[in-house]
């Protein structure tokens, strides 16, 4: 009974902790994009990328306050989205998604070469730029808090309730716009643009502003992670966490508002459940060494995910809290 409780723990605060609030960030800037707009961006990590790095290089290679490199990571995730959405938001929904998973591995293969080391730390990275941050916690950094049975350093806690508070904000934000005029358009937009062009709106015009919109999210989500581990490293920022995000919005349920959140928070719950709980099943003997070793759990607990996702593909398409007919979108 006290391993199912502390793997429940343990899952508890990976469902919790800053990597969940990165993937409703990363997954609330989809859902802004594909969800309600029908854009396939598949690199989605390359805005979390310069977000992270806009913090990381501002602070600790040009001496700029931590604020000054929130800034910079939003202009970068906008000019990202502006280069990528330039040439392709005018083509068919394929080109876009090949040219931002194309633009997400390429950067990442830059910000770790050797001749961009001197900026952004190559294959190391950067470290040490959220001290000042961190310093704005209104209680000791250093101490454990326990919360519903998980424990937390000050320094947990205080990111994570900046983070949780950036998603809700968020979360409003898409609220309001998508009952506004402005997400009247760009649900059209996903359902049939054609007839959106024929009432004279500028089709163009909306898809880039969704996929900048989405970018930002992106952005925020790349800097809350940096921050949480306290480092910025190229190889944090692989193309399949963009993958992840999607699952999360698939799992929560797409073109809702807080589909993003639930499935991210549910998702990190259930990936950190089974690799706690497939552990403990092996040190017990109830998992023979011979068929599954500790060192094989990281992969076979997203093969469990992935076939939940699977069965909830087939019997709840629309994910947990999301509508059937918006799963039938247009993409384009």
């Amino acid at each position: 009974m006290g391993e199912v409780l502390d793997a429940l723990s343990t899952a508890l605060k990976a469902g919790l902790g800053f990597q969940a609030i990165f993937f409703s960030l990363l997954a609330i800037g989809i859902n802004v994009q594909f969800g309600y707009t029908g854009l396939l961006n598949f690199g989605q990590i390359a805005f979390a990328m310069l977000g992270g790095f806009g913090i990381a290089v501002s602070v600790t290679q040009w001496d700029l306050p931590f604020w000054v490199g929130v800034l910079v990571g939003i202009a970068g995730a906008v000019v990202l989205a502006l280069l990528l959405g330039l040439p392709t938001l005018r083509l068919r929904a394929d080109y876009l998604a090949i040219a931002t998973i194309a633009a997400a591995e390429g950067l990442r293969l830059l910000f770790r070469s050797v001749s961009a080391t001197s900026v952004t730390g190559g294959t190391r990275g950067l470290a040490a730029f959220n001290r000042d941050f961190v310093a704005l916690a209104p209680w000791e950094t250093s101490k454990r808090y326990s919360i519903l049975g998980t424990s937390w350093s000050g320094a947990e806690l205080w990111v994570g309730l900046v983070g949780w508070v950036i998603v809700a904000l968020s979360c409003v934000l898409v609220f309001l716009l998508m009952r506004a005029p402005w997400g009247r358009v760009v649900k059209s937009i996903r359902e049939d643009e054609d007839a959106v062009r024929a009432l004279g709106k500028n089709v163009y015009v909306y898809k880039m502003q969704a996929l900048v919109l989405g970018g930002v999210f992106g952005a925020f989500g790349g800097m809350v992670y940096a921050v949480g581990t306290g480092s910025a490293i190229p190889d944090q920022y692989q193309n399949a966490n963009t993958f992840l995000a999607y699952a999360a919005l698939i799992l929560g349920g797409a073109a809702r508002v807080l589909g993003p959140v639930i499935g991210s928070m549910l998702l990190l719950f259930l990936v950190q459940f089974a690799d706690t709980g497939l552990r403990t099943l092996i040190s017990k003997g109830v998992i023979p060494e011979g068929l599954l070793t500790a060192t094989d759990v990281a992969a076979i607990r997203f093969v469990l995910v992935g076939l939940g996702l699977m069965l909830l593909l087939v019997f709840r398409p629309q994910g947990i809290i999301g509508d059937r007919r918006e799963v039938m979108l247009d993409a384009r």
